[in-house]
């Protein structure tokens, strides 16, 4: 688990991905992996998620693809059947999060409280989504609640952009954070891939001036 989340502080920005049509999916991974961020978390919002999984896996053996809003066991493990090599989930359910560690792979699930990170560092965890971010006061709120907890490290997700993202990825106690600003969902139905490979590339850059 250690290595996945080394793997995430040095890409610095995850992906967030809502594929409609499976079809698009290695198109998809190869404009961010040639765009410089190796990683996305496909969000099992939709029906073609799973299969979008197992297509990026595939095409991709070396690019870290998880699935992101699993609420169910049942949707963590078709995700891991499909290639998901972590799990990202909107709140912390203990049912899924100890299934999860039982299977070896990693997960964040989501939090906003000191009570939901007590909850985390009870079931083990010490690396926390934490969402919505912007919405749940942003990177005050997170400095606040990550004072007494000087293990966690956080992943915020949510209303984060290439505005803002600068001043998250600064503090060390952010491991990376998610956003799809890059990946919006109508330039991967329109096919422009070569304009997401250009705006991943560009968040790539973010991260390498603020991380070095």
């Amino acid at each position: 688990m250690s290595t996945i989340f080394e793997q995430f502080r040095k890409i610095g920005i995850i992906p967030v991905v809502v594929l409609d049509d499976a079809k698009d999916a290695k198109a998809l991974a190869g404009a961010l992996m040639e765009g410089g961020l190796p990683c996305a978390e496909v969000t099992f919002r939709t029906a073609a998620a799973e299969e979008s999984i197992r297509i990026m896996s595939e095409a991709y053996p070396d690019m870290l693809v998880g699935a992101g809003t699993i609420l169910t066991v049942e949707q963590a493990d078709r995700a891991i059947a499909a290639g998901a090599k972590f799990i990202v989930s909107p709140g912390l359910n203990p049912e899924v999060v100890k299934h999860c560690i039982e299977k070896g792979v990693p997960i964040t699930p989501g939090v906003q409280t000191p009570t939901e990170i007590e909850m985390a560092l009870s079931l083990g965890l010490d690396t926390v989504k934490f969402f919505p971010a912007e919405p749940a006061g942003g990177l005050k709120m997170i400095k606040a609640v990550a004072a007494p907890y000087v293990n966690v490290t956080f992943m915020p997700t949510g209303g984060i952009s290439a505005s803002n993202v600068r001043e998250y990825l600064a503090y060390n106690r952010i491991l990376a954070c998610g956003g799809s600003w890059m990946v919006k969902k109508d330039l991967v139905a329109s096919g422009e891939f070569d304009k997401i490979k250009e705006m991943v590339a560009e968040a790539a850059a973010i991260v390498k001036e603020v991380r070095g």
